[in-house]
């Protein structure tokens, strides 16, 4: 393909010449700066053998990059007015799939023909978490993930324990993968220009990734005893268990029931999780 990525100018043009404008309510802001995505690219180390799935593509601005890298791009779009932009721009490319669609209402393993794929993405802001939570449900299918998202929001994502930013969905992330921030992307090089700078997260899958099934019981777990953070945990899971049980779970699993939360680690929660459910 070999084809530069798109600037401000052109970016500008698609919008004036389709008569589309950025969604704020959809959380769009579209990549204008080819340096960021060729960042992007790089360290998501995609390579010619690789199939990526790329969620919100926009005007492409990503997506031309990323099909130079990889075997096979498979586009996911909701938007009608951007789907008709990519098939203009893109739909005769060789290795490119564009599907419309809301992928927070698609089975995503299915999508990538059960994988393994990577997931590079400028995530719309508004969706960022569940999508990435997806994602990670989809299995051995989406092994790797590279996505900018709101700094706070991937800040969040990688937070471990004793951070500020550590909540459920840190604990969550932590239990199926590992997420680390990699790079800063300053707010200047999207259109419109968001309120927040971004950053990209890796999140790569881990090998021992608990089941769905157990996945959904440490979630429950995990969910309640977050949902009223500055309560102990002697407090908030009695949602889950009566207070006998829960007395003796806490001590099978080696976890002071006056701790919060916050003070415990993913391990503590697995460690607890299986103490709860062997007591019931």
């Amino acid at each position: 393909m070999s084809r530069e990525p798109l600037t401000p100018t052109d970016v500008r043009r698609l919008l004036d010449r389709h008569g589309l404008a950025p969604r704020k309510s959809s959380g769009q802001n579209f990549v204008v700066d080819p340096n960021t995505v060729r960042r992007i690219v790089e360290a998501s180390g995609v390579g010619p053998d690789d199939t990526v799935l790329e969620i919100g593509p926009g005007l492409g601005s990503l997506t031309i990059p990323l099909l130079d890298a990889a075997r096979r791009v498979v586009a996911i779009e909701v938007d009608a007015g951007l789907v008709r932009v990519l098939e203009e721009l893109l739909g005769d490319e060789p290795g490119f799939s564009l599907v419309h669609a809301d992928a927070m209402r698609i089975d995503l393993a299915a999508a990538v023909d059960g994988g393994p794929a990577k997931l590079v993405a400028n995530l719309p802001y508004n969706v960022a978490t569940p999508l990435v939570m997806q994602a990670l449900e989809a299995g051995p299918a989406i092994t790797e993930q590279y996505v900018m998202v709101q700094r706070e929001v991937g800040e969040r994502w990688s937070a471990r324990v004793g951070q500020p930013l550590y909540s459920a969905v840190s604990v969550k992330v932590a239990l199926t993968a590992e997420a680390a921030v990699d790079l800063q992307v300053p707010r200047s090089v999207f259109h419109p220009v968001p309120n927040v700078d971004s950053v990209m997260v890796r999140i790569r899958r881990r090998d021992d990734a608990p089941s769905a099934e157990v996945r959904s019981r440490l979630a429950a777990v995990v969910d309640t005893a977050f949902a009223q953070r500055r309560k102990t945990l002697r407090n908030t899971l009695r949602a889950l268990a009566p207070a006998e049980l829960l007395a003796d779970a806490f001590a099978s699993a080696g976890i002071d029931p006056g701790a919060r939360a916050e003070t415990l680690t993913p391990e503590d929660f697995v460690r607890l999780t299986a103490a709860l459910d062997a007591e019931a």
